[in-house]
């Protein structure tokens, strides 16, 4: 028996989904991720907790397709980063093609993770964690005290921790 959630998603699915999908090709250019779009802000709404309570069904699509959009751009902008970087790494020590997958999920895995933090406190946690600088250089760097940087850190990995 399908929950209210499901049936809640279906409905909309239903009634809106091609308009969805021609709002997304509008601002992707391009039918294929509009597509791949549309499905993700529906999985999107099958993965959530309750089923809404609509009064504006397309408001309510729109605003999570653009969550969605947003997440496409930055696992782009990501993506885009890390194939810079590792166009620097000499070819004899690149890492596979499978490492570099598994190197790229963890990237999105940590970026998911910091979403949410203050760009200081996220700063502070990369500068420690991906450039290896010890709490000093950090403080120096970032402008802040010394004090600041371990609440930083702190708050950074409890966010880590936690989310595990």
């Amino acid at each position: 028996m399908p929950s209210a959630l499901t049936s809640t998603v279906e409905g909309l699915y239903n009634a809106h989904h091609s308009w969805l999908t021609a709002w997304l090709r509008r601002r992707l250019g391009c039918p294929h991720s509009a597509a791949d779009l549309a499905q993700d802000t529906y999985v999107r709404l099958l993965q959530a907790r309750e089923a809404p309570q609509l009064a504006e069904p397309r408001a309510f699509l729109t605003t999570v397709a653009k969550r969605v959009l947003c997440n496409h751009y930055r696992r782009q902008e990501l993506e885009r980063a890390y194939l810079q970087a590792l166009a620097q790494v000499p070819e004899a020590v690149a890492p596979s093609e499978e490492h570099k997958a598994i190197i790229f999920d963890t990237l999105l895995e940590l970026d998911r993770l910091l979403d949410g933090l203050a760009p200081l406190v996220r700063q502070a946690f990369l500068l420690a964690q991906v450039d290896g600088l010890g709490q000093g250089e950090i403080a120096r760097k970032l402008g802040i005290s010394l004090a600041t940087v371990k609440r930083y850190l702190s708050k950074a990995a409890m966010r880590c921790y936690f989310a595990l």
